[in-house]
């Protein structure tokens, strides 16, 4: 019988993606992942592959938690509360980009930035994971437009994009070093030029 694996696999990870996301994937060796687990280069071969299949799967597990959030606070619940929900996910994202005081960024745009070009696997899960976010906040925009809090006359996919890119362009502009109230104007400002009912001012 095989021997029993005899560390926390999910710890591993976790200790893994700090790594990765601490020094990026070109920066990491496995050596570096070896001192963060406590674990033997040997043993991380054999459970989970080269440095490429662990990254592997810290980033989907990554992609996946983006998703999960999202998913946490722009799904279930009425029509009459989509506005709200929207406007808690995107100060949410602005203040968790906020607080990265050592300015990490997320992993995603990490990963996609280093290896998307290069690796269909990082490409192929960051296209579904913003796919996936885009339709989760189109279907927001979609269920505040039938409230009767956005204007019905606006394209709940154009609206939506913005809304994705507005939130994924915080994470950036705040690695970058803008302060923590240029983040919370940022998303102010783009929930307070969603058109309201009446204005006529559809997103092109």
């Amino acid at each position: 019988m095989p021997r029993p694996r005899a560390f926390d696999e999910q710890q591993v990870l976790a200790r893994a993606r700090e790594q990765f996301w601490t020094t990026g994937y070109a920066g990491t060796r496995m050596d570096d992942i070896a001192q963060a687990t406590g674990l033997g280069k040997g043993s991380l071969y054999g459970a989970f592959g080269g440095k490429r299949e662990l990254f592997h799967r810290v980033f989907d597990d990554w992609c996946a938690s983006v998703v999960e959030v999202a998913e946490g606070q722009l799904t279930g619940g009425p029509d009459a509360e989509a506005l709200a929900r929207l406007s808690g996910y995107v100060r949410l994202m602005a203040e968790n980009a906020a607080s990265d005081t050592e300015r990490r960024g997320c992993l995603v745009a990490k990963g996609a930035a280093e290896l998307a070009q290069h690796d269909p696997a990082i490409a192929g899960r960051t296209a579904d994971t913003m796919t996936r976010l885009l339709a989760l906040l189109r279907a927001e925009v979609s269920a505040a437009q039938r409230h009767g809090d956005i204007d019905r006359a606006a394209d709940p996919e154009q609206l939506g994009a913005l809304l994705l890119s507005v939130v994924r362009g915080i994470e950036a502009v705040g690695k970058a070093g803008l302060t923590p109230e240029t983040l919370r104007n940022i998303a102010d400002t783009v929930l307070a030029v969603l058109p309201a009912p009446g204005e006529r001012k559809p997103c092109r």
